[in-house]
């Protein structure tokens, strides 16, 4: 049984042999990949296992492989909250809930004081962020917006 680190920093496992070779095979894991073997202390790239030395195509090593990306179902799940940011976004964007929603709890108390502070004179610079920010949300695909805005915390268009 082996653990495994993908390209996205989650840890997956225990996974059998049997299961990391189909990985290879599908091209979702490369010789570069962490891997801990049971019982092992230390994190080492797959490729460098005598076990799954054979399972990777010559130039391997060097080749920068796709990430291991999770299952296209768990996509939906993790961008359940790109049309409720959307069209808050495109509603209410000078208050910042777009970014409440998605857990940028700075950005949107930084939209949400200057709207106030200001006395709503900058509302309408801070609703047209809202706005392209809720448009650019709705119009990628789920994959893009995980990729985009749960794994890389993109706060800023």
């Amino acid at each position: 049984m082996y653990k495994l680190i993908g390209a996205d920093g989650q840890q997956y496992g225990p996974v059998s042999a049997e299961q990391l070779r189909k990985w290879i095979a599908e091209n979702r894991v490369n010789a570069q990949s962490l891997v801990l073997p049971e019982g092992a202390t230390e994190w080492k790239a797959i490729g460098t296992l005598p076990e799954f030395g054979g399972d990777f195509r010559a130039g391997a090593l060097g080749a920068v492989p796709p990430p291991l990306a999770p299952p296209p179902s768990l996509y939906g799940q993790r961008a359940s909250n790109k049309i409720a940011a959307g069209i808050c976004g495109i509603l209410l964007g000078s208050f910042g809930i777009h970014k409440f929603i998605l857990g940028y709890t700075g950005a949107g108390l930084i939209m949400l004081l200057i709207t106030v502070l200001t006395c709503f004179i900058a509302s309408p610079v801070l609703h047209l962020i809202g706005l392209i920010e809720g448009i650019i949300y709705l119009t990628k695909t789920d994959e893009e917006f995980v990729r985009t805005y749960v794994e890389q915390r993109k706060e800023w268009f």
